[in-house]
């Protein structure tokens, strides 16, 4: 932070450093991050046997993009982020609390260049005059290796091994040369053990079949310089690259660079285990390095490969090798990384900044009548410490109200200038059961049933509804809880939701699809339903049954209890709600949605929306089946007017109380408060993140009593 300028990227490389990303963000939001790692990443069963697996992850999601050699190392990092976090996974990457981290691949090259123009060099000629001498008359099997574990080298002289049994023409013809680096010499026994088996297995070959005249393999325990190196790549014949694993083995691209001048290309055998696979599987013989009979046929296949389908594989391979560079690899990398923030930046125009408690504190203060509209799930409720990657079950279903919460809801319950309104999509012997003792009003199932905690329930329903579907579509519920584990069906009275939070996460979404393209295309994409897709459920309930199409007759209902000078001059409306049940935002807010200082997304309820323009000098209303009406701006109506053209199922009531509307509700935008929790989309004008933030706030609003 020393040397960080504003505008700065840094680009942090490697797993060592797969804290340092959030250590940086912490200190600095605004400072360009982007990870790279350089080693494969395991699949997640491998990963989430980690202890820190949770934490790992977490710290590398601070980074604006994380790269990987290629796609299958991003694939097992997003697949760990779904299954241990319970994240969700875009075409992009990985969402974390409304922030998409991007996650892609970008396979890193060679300076090709350098090593193309060594070849022209003296001291590289000299020495590939030398080695010609040396291997004259045979040919050469090069490996390039550091002496380390995942490096495959006592399989890979085993396949050779078996090449000199089971071809005898050969003996005497091919040499392999191994050059096994020593890169941790002082790591401990295991890899002194390595060292001796490596030298054990070639002291074995070498004693059963060498001559007088030949050496079949040359071990050397040493780096070798620049020049060196060139020049032995330029004279092989077979490259060997049969690392057990790999992140890419960019001695696989060397080898094809130096052998572009050669007459005779050399062949490349190379670890279907290596990154580099990826990118020169097109030109090279690609192996399984743990079966030595597989290398062995390879080897053979390579020495005997004519001219042709030679010179063709080196071809494909030098043609990328040449153009994906290191130059290359790195400018993509950084200009996807400004891209991304670009794209964050515009994504975070759209998100509500976080509630202005402070302000909304001093609102409450001033008004005469205040109206809080609470969610429940999410919003108010318990919260569950489990450590483990997905909730616990049985406590989570027999969720309470959290314990923070309770005393000062009962203090907002007890001034009698303050109404609170518990909005809730769960059932109505849900909320008897955690708000029975509160002097408070519940909405039940979206809105659809209401009553003050001293009366009895009504309903919003003009007349019952027509559920004829529940029974084939709880069969269809039922049926895809017995192919997922953990999943299970929620009966309600105007709903059903099959619920697959607690299954895991990858299997519960492809349940989740196939579910929704059998309700979507099967008999019920004529019924009279909607068909909700929640972050891991499904749920089915009557057409235009949401908590925005209730409200009004809620707000009468409560209104006609308090009597004929009740008005509400300060609404607070805060909660976890699904997309489709956002509307209630839209529905209480005093202004316009074009005139607010951010974007929203549109609703999605797509068979009856309002939508609204704004124009210079006239606005027009559009209702769900096409009604519209044009109104000049100096004629303007009241809000609630505007919702006479939006067409209301017949089972729920028109908010034709536009007057007892307007006297009940006297709100502008500064004493109007919508607040989304754990929501980053959202239509609310803020958000909270979690529903500790919800508890404090309130704590603050009781105080303030």
């Amino acid at each position: 932070m020393s040397t960080y300028q504003k505008g700065d990227v840094i680009w942090c490389h490697d797993y060592h450093l797969m804290f340092l990303p959030k250590y940086l963000k912490e200190t600095n939001p605004h400072i360009k991050v982007g990870w790279f790692l350089h080693t494969p990443f395991p699949s997640s069963e491998i990963y989430r046997t980690l202890s820190l697996r949770s934490e790992i992850l977490e710290a590398l999601l601070k980074a604006d993009l994380i790269g990987f050699h290629t796609y299958d190392y991003a694939r097992h990092f997003e697949s760990s982020c779904i299954r241990i976090l319970g994240l969700e996974g875009t075409p992009e990457g990985v969402e974390n609390d409304g922030r998409v981290t991007r996650v892609s691949a970008f396979p890193v090259g060679i300076d090709a260049g350098r090593f193309i123009d060594s070849l022209e060099t003296p001291a590289v000629k000299q020495e590939l005059a030398y080695y010609q001498d040396q291997f004259s008359g045979k040919k050469v099997l090069l490996g390039v290796d550091r002496l380390d574990m995942i490096k495959g080298i006592p399989q890979k002289l085993l396949a050779f091994e078996m090449f000199l049994e089971k071809c005898q023409e050969w003996r005497g013809k091919v040499v392999l040369v191994q050059i096994a680096v020593p890169s941790r010499t002082d790591s401990g026994v295991e890899y002194q053990r390595l060292a001796k088996q490596v030298h054990e297995i070639v002291g074995r070959i070498n004693g059963a079949y060498c001559t007088f005249s030949w050496t079949p393999i040359r071990l050397l325990d040493k780096l070798l310089k620049h020049d060196e190196l060139c020049a032995l790549y330029a004279c092989t014949d077979v490259g060997l690259m049969t690392s057990l694993r790999d992140g890419m083995n960019l001695t696989a691209y060397e080898f094809i660079a130096c052998q572009h001048q050669r007459q005779q290309k050399g062949v490349l055998v190379l670890s279907e285990f290596a990154g580099a696979a990826q990118s020169l599987g097109a030109g090279a013989l690609l192996v399984n390095p743990w079966n030595v009979r597989e290398v062995y046929t390879a080897i053979l296949e390579a020495l005997t490969m004519s001219e042709f389908e030679r010179n063709e594989r080196h071809q494909q391979n030098y043609k990328h090798v040449t153009t994906h560079t290191a130059e290359a690899w790195a400018s993509n990398y950084i200009r996807e990384l400004n891209d991304t923030i670009e794209e964050d930046e515009l994504r975070t125009l759209r998100i509500p900044p976080s509630l202005p408690a402070d302000d909304a504190v001093r609102k409450f203060q001033r008004g005469k009548t205040r109206l809080l509209i609470v969610g429940f799930n999410v919003t108010i409720s318990a919260p569950v410490d489990a450590p483990r990657r997905r909730g616990d079950q049985i406590r989570e279903l027999n969720l309470g109200l959290h314990p923070g919460m309770k005393e000062p809801l009962t203090k907002l319950c007890q001034d009698p200038n303050t109404i609170i309104l518990i909005l809730s999509g769960s059932t109505k012997e849900a909320l008897d059961e955690t708000f029975g003792d509160y002097n408070l009003w519940l909405a039940a199932e979206n809105g659809m049933f209401l009553r003050h905690t001293s009366g009895l329930w009504n309903t919003n329903m003009k007349q019952k509804f027509d559920m004829d579907w529940a029974v084939s579509v709880k069969l269809v519920f039922e049926y895809f809880c017995a192919r997922a584990p953990r999943t299970f069906v929620e009966s309600r009275e105007t709903a059903l939701v099959w619920n697959y939070k607690y299954a895991d996460v990858e299997f519960g979404r492809l349940q989740a699809r196939d579910m929704l393209q059998h309700l979507w295309t099967g008999p019920y994409s004529n019924a009279a339903v909607d068909i909700i897709q929640g972050s891991k459920s499904v749920e089915v309930r009557p057409v235009g049954v949401t908590k925005g199409a209730t409200m009004g007759s809620n707000l009468i209902r409560i209104a006609e209890s308090k009597g004929p000078d009740f008005k509400i001059d300060y609404l607070l409306c805060i909660g976890h709600f699904l997309s489709k049940d956002e509307d209630v935002f839209t529905f209480l807010d005093p202004e316009p949605r074009t005139q607010r200082d951010y974007s929203y997304r549109k609703m999605e309820n797509t068979k009856d929306r309002l939508r609204m323009e704004n124009t210079k000098d006239r606005l027009r209303v559009n209702g769900g089946r096409g009604k519209s009406m044009e109104l000049t701006s100096n004629s303007r109506p009241s809000k609630w007017s505007l919702l006479r053209t939006k067409t209301f199922p017949s089972t729920l009531p028109e908010p034709d109380s536009v007057e007892a509307l307007d006297a009940i509700i006297d709100v502008s935008k500064d004493t109007y408060f919508s607040c989304a929790v754990g929501r980053k989309r959202s239509t609310a004008r803020y958000s909270l993140p979690s529903s500790d933030e919800v508890v404090l706030f309130f704590k603050a609003l009781a105080d303030a009593l």
